[in-house]
Parts: C-alpha cells; structure tokens; sequence
C-alpha cells in the first residue's frame, strides 16, 4: 500500500562531499548524513543538481548513495536521482539504488536533445523498469533540462503504477496545481524561495538546494503552513530565508561552495569544496558566508 506520509515533510538535497583530492570522501558523506538525521529532516534527496550529478561518474555515484544509507536506511526517507544522459547509465544508476533500499528514485529528462514527449516518457520507463519494485518520482527542471513537464506527458507516465509524482522546481506555483489535478500522489514544491506558496498551492512536501545549510528555518515553515497555525509566521519566516538565499547567492563562486562554507562556519562537517568546472570559493566569498551564518543564526532565534 502507498505511504505518502514517507514524501510530507523537508528534504535536503543532498550535497556532494570531497576530500583534499577532490575525490567522493565516505567519511564526509557519513557525517553529513548523520547531521541531517539529528537535525530532523524527513529525508534526503542524493545525486541531483546539489550534489553536482552531471559532473560525477557512475561509480562515484553508487559510491555516494552507498554511504548514505549506511546512515540513513531506516532513519530516513531518500530519494536517489538517477539520470544519467544515456539510458543504460540511468538504469544501471536506478537497479543499484533499488539495492541499496531506496525509498525512490528520480530523474530529470534527458538533457541536449530536445527530445519528443514519447521518448521523454521511453526514457523514463526503461529507467523505472530498471527498479521494478521504487517510486518513481520526475523531476521537473526546465531553466537548467530545457525540457519542460506538461499535462500530457505527466498522464503518460502517471499509467506507469510506479510513477507516483513531480519534484516540481518550475518557477510558477501554477505547475504544481497542474500536476496535482493531473493525478500526481506527490508534488514536491523545489525552488526554496516559495516554499511557502508551493505548500499553499497543493505540495506534499519540499525537496531543497538551501533546505541544507538551514534546516531548522524550513522546517518550521513547513510546520506553520501545513497545520495553518500561523500563516503570517510563516511568510515572515519565508522572507527571512529569501534574503539569505539571495545573499548566499551573491559570491564570485558557485552557490554550493558558499553553501559547503556556511556548513563549515557553522559548525557542521567539512563536505570539501565544488567539483570543476563550477566555480569554488573566491576572494571575499567566505567574508559573505559569515554574514549569511549571522542572518541564519538571528532567524533562527526568532523560531
């Protein structure tokens, strides 16, 4: 019988973590996982666009997963992305995470091509075929896919008994009302800066890029949305987060390595650095990921 109560709640997108070398380190992966464990989070979303997928082999992948769940099974919902541009790669991604117990797997549509709804959904089945007995959940990236979700390509796979919903990170909150009366079980809302409105709007849960370096503010939102207890809490608290979103987001560097700092500063594991060609730390980045752990830390004693 289908669990939702396994996809309501916040779920980080899990970063990818290195060694000195630049090499996947377990270890860091371990104390990571463990960090979001004691912290409260629903789950864990592995190998997306946080966790520098695109820029990883598939062995380095399984690695990764791997020692997730030797932390996280039974602990925590996760769900493993698993697209790789080729199919073979992605059903190979999506067998090894059914063995490793995966709540779900995930994939975003193939990327370059622009590729026709029919082999979009092909795509897709072949990769869930690969784990006959997972959710599968797609993810909906347009800005960075370039290929968009639409009701009828949604209907398509929803035939497909393992097709339980949308990681949804679109722009317009109208998506996720469209996959909801569409007939998706679960709708995640993904841009971190309406998180609010997406739960609003009909999502089961949030999946997040800055869920991570601030669980606690997400989770109380979640908390104060979804029992309507004080709305006006959360959109206050929705606006603190965009803020330091947007300063998080003003670095030289790429936003995952202002993030793995503000981990760093924060007390939390050393998850080493970003994997090229993103852009790792430049000078003056570490100064704003200070004043973003400050923003953190003040509205985290507003909670």
């Amino acid at each position: 019988m289908f669990d939702i109560s396994k996809y309501q709640g916040i779920i980080p997108a899990f970063y990818a973590c290195y060694d000195e070398k630049g090499e996947i380190s377990p270890k860091a992966v371990q104390e990571l996982t463990q960090y979001y464990v004691d912290k409260g989070v629903k789950g864990l979303y592995v190998g997306g666009s946080s966790g520098e997928c695109i820029y990883q082999t598939v062995p380095e992948r399984k690695l990764l997963l791997e020692n997730v769940m030797k932390v996280a099974k039974g602990k925590l919902t996760v769900i493993a992305h698993v697209a790789c541009n080729g199919t073979r790669e992605s059903m190979e991604l999506a067998a090894h995470a059914e063995s490793c117990g995966v709540d779900a797997i995930a994939s975003i549509p193939p990327i370059y091509f622009h590729l026709p709804d029919a082999a979009i959904a092909k795509y897709w089945n072949d990769i869930s075929s690969a784990a006959p007995n997972t959710d599968f959940i797609i993810y909906n990236i347009p800005q960075l896919a370039g290929v968009a979700l639409n009701p009828g390509l949604l209907s398509t796979m929803l035939k497909n008994p393992r097709c339980i919903g949308v990681k949804n990170s679109s722009m317009p909150v109208e998506d996720i009302e469209k996959w909801v009366h569409c007939g998706a079980k679960v709708v995640f809302n993904g841009p971190d800066e309406q998180l609010l409105g997406g739960l609003v709007s009909g999502a089961t849960g949030g999946i997040g890029g800055t869920y991570g370096a601030m669980p606690e503010v997400f989770l109380k939102i979640y908390e104060l949305a979804t029992t309507g207890r004080d709305l006006a809490k959360a959109r206050e608290l929705q606006q603190d987060a965009c803020q330091i979103i947007y300063k998080m987001c003003s670095g030289k560097g790429n936003m995952y390595a202002m993030i793995k700092e503000i981990l760093r500063q924060s007390g939390g594991p050393d998850v080493g650095g970003v994997r090229e060609p993103l852009l790792d730390l430049q000078e003056g980045d570490r100064e704003i990921a200070a004043e973003c752990v400050a923003m953190i830390n003040a509205v985290k004693a507003k909670l």
